[in-house]
């Protein structure tokens, strides 16, 4: 059974009589038929631009590290004894040259007392020697024998003064008792470590920072520090000092940051997690673009700048990538504005309109 095509062949003959009336009344008008291209333009596509303006571009720098007291000292004995008494106990503060502790040296007491008296008795026989070469009456070498002995004597007193002095142990620095390793009654030797010392108000933290970054640190210069266990505080800390030498393995730089002084007092302690933030590597005043509006052909790089609601292209010269922003080294000024979006979907001479601008503060 055949289909008849009447119906197809009406339709096409109505349509080429209202496209005729359409050019004829146009031209009655004295207007112009529309071109295939007019007919063609749909809708202006919306698009999201950027306006340029300087901005400041950096990296964020972030490492952590363990509160450290700059300064802890381990407190020894200097002579082998029998401990008599303890003054302190951990977490005590102490003063420099408060007494910790004390040996009983029973007979280095009295080889002192031996000392003296031998010491006194040189003396007496070396001024006697002394009038009786005065007179006469003994020689030179005499005189000199007498005085090398009471030299003897005195020297012998003194050594016996610094062993008995080693009976006290003594703070060297003002501090925090942090370890405390010896009971009364205890038999300690020489040099063995009775106390440990930790002076609170020089606490630092030691970061390890990346070959990238550690070139952008300098001795003085100030970082944001924030304590795990004090969320709420945020100190202020300074590089104290840049380690020489990078670890082999991890291509690492020990950075040493001093707190402030009060960080004690705020309550930080050693052995507290910190956190260290940082701006590095920072370009001030560059104009910016999202990385996701810059576009790359055989001619380079480029974005495409929004003029009089078409799209332009503009070829330009990129610097340094931050994060989801790219440096823009040539090819844009200030105040021009740039589609924000992938431009590879869009074309030169595009028309559209922009629903939405995005503008920022400090970018990284």
């Amino acid at each position: 059974m055949k289909v008849s095509q009447r119906p197809q062949a009406t339709w096409w003959r109505i349509r080429g009589v209202l496209a005729l009336l359409v050019m004829t009344s146009v031209a009655a008008c004295g207007g112009e038929a529309p071109t295939a291209t007019t007919l063609s333009a749909g809708p202006l596509v919306p698009v999201a631009a950027i306006e340029i303006q300087p901005r400041d571009l950096y990296r964020q720098l972030s490492v952590s590290g363990t509160v450290e007291a700059r300064v802890r000292v381990r407190v020894p004995t200097r002579s082998a004894g029998l401990v008599e008494t303890v003054t302190v106990e951990e977490g005590e503060h102490v003063a420099a040259g408060r007494v910790l502790a004390t040996l009983d040296l029973s007979e280095a007491r009295a080889e002192l007392v031996r000392a003296r008296a031998e010491e006194n008795s040189a003396r007496l026989e070396f001024r006697r020697a002394s009038e009786l070469r005065e007179r006469g009456a003994v020689s030179a070498s005499q005189l000199d024998a007498a005085r090398v002995a009471l030299e003897v004597a005195e020297s012998e007193r003194a050594l016996w003064e610094t062993r008995v002095g080693f009976a006290t142990v003594a703070a060297p620095i003002a501090g925090v008792v942090s370890a405390r390793h010896v009971e009364p009654g205890e038999a300690v030797q020489a040099q063995a470590t009775l106390f440990e010392l930790t002076a609170l108000d020089e606490l630092v933290v030691r970061v390890g920072v990346s070959e990238l970054d550690v070139v952008h640190l300098g001795v003085g210069q100030t970082l944001a520090v924030h304590i795990d266990a004090l969320p709420a505080l945020e100190l202020v800390g300074t590089v104290r000092r840049i380690f020489p030498v990078a670890e082999s393995v991890s291509r690492q730089t020990t950075v040493e940051i001093a707190l402030p002084g009060e960080a004690a007092g705020l309550g930080v302690r050693p052995g507290f997690l910190a956190r260290v933030r940082a701006r590095v590597d920072q370009r001030l005043d560059v104009l910016v673009v999202p990385v996701a509006a810059v576009g790359a052909d055989d001619d380079g790089h480029y974005v495409f700048a929004i003029d009089d609601g078409a799209l332009v292209r503009r070829n330009i010269e990129i610097g340094v990538t931050r994060a989801e922003w790219v440096e823009v080294a040539a090819g844009l000024r200030v105040g021009e504005k740039v589609l924000a979006s992938n431009p590879i979907e869009m074309r030169a001479g595009q028309a559209v309109r922009v629903v939405s601008m995005r503008n920022g503060a400090d970018v990284r």
